[in-house]
């Protein structure tokens, strides 16, 4: 049986040790080749400008903006701290002329309807306060034809694939390893991401799921 969702704070990350590990944390699956720009890619999210709710440190849109031409980005998180850190990694990767990062609440995305071509998130929607309005706020930013690509953990993900998980974070800050633990009990299953896109004023989401993650995926019509 899945245990129930236990809520995780929505406020985002704050303090200078918990953005110093999830900078550790994001920066370790980048160099494992853990990140998922492969999967945002294969959704045919590669031109135009897209939207990244929340980024983070920015490994994974810089990752895009790195694996793309002629395509620009904008971040939007909820955290100072992870916003600040973005920025510098922007131009530590040299594509802070193409990525911008602002501070910022989901469910009143700060750009006028249809603004983006593309919108993604990954390990992000487990802290959404009300993922219903993100959804319905994504679909509103995204221009007819556009696509988006939304992941995250699933807190049934088998018991074998968790603990591998935990053992290659062994050698890790036990802040990393416990903020993993935090994530997954605060996340969805599919049944579960089901019935919240049932309940948005939106129909046709592709929902799947891999041994790790649920995932999110749609194009927006051109005749709504």
């Amino acid at each position: 049986m899945v245990k129930p969702r236990v809520i995780k704070t929505d406020q985002g990350i704050a303090g200078e040790e918990l953005t110093r590990a999830r900078d550790s944390s994001m920066r370790s699956l980048r160099d494992r080749g853990w990140l998922q720009t492969e999967s945002i890619l294969r959704s045919r999210i590669d031109l135009g400008c897209a939207l990244e709710i929340g980024p983070g440190p920015g490994y994974e849109g810089l990752e895009w903006l790195r694996r793309t031409e002629d395509t620009t980005l904008k971040g939007l998180d909820i955290s100072e701290n992870m916003v600040v850190l973005a920025k510098k990694k922007a131009k530590d990767y040299g594509l802070n002329l193409r990525a911008e990062y602002y501070v910022g609440d989901a469910t009143r995305i700060p750009f006028q309807d249809g603004h983006f071509d593309a919108v993604f998130s990954t390990n992000s929607l487990h802290e959404w306060a009300h993922p219903r309005e993100v959804f319905d706020e994504i679909y509103r930013v995204l221009r007819p034809g556009g696509k988006c690509f939304v992941s995250d953990l699933r807190r049934d993900m088998n018991h074998l694939v968790r603990w591998f998980i935990l053992l290659s974070l062994s050698g890790q800050p036990w802040v990393m390893r416990q903020g993993f633990i935090s994530s997954v009990n605060a996340s969805y299953t599919l049944p579960e991401v089901r019935e919240m896109l049932a309940q948005t004023e939106l129909l046709g989401w592709k929902t799947e799921q891999t041994p790790v993650y649920v995932v999110i995926s749609r194009r927006k019509e051109y005749n709504p």
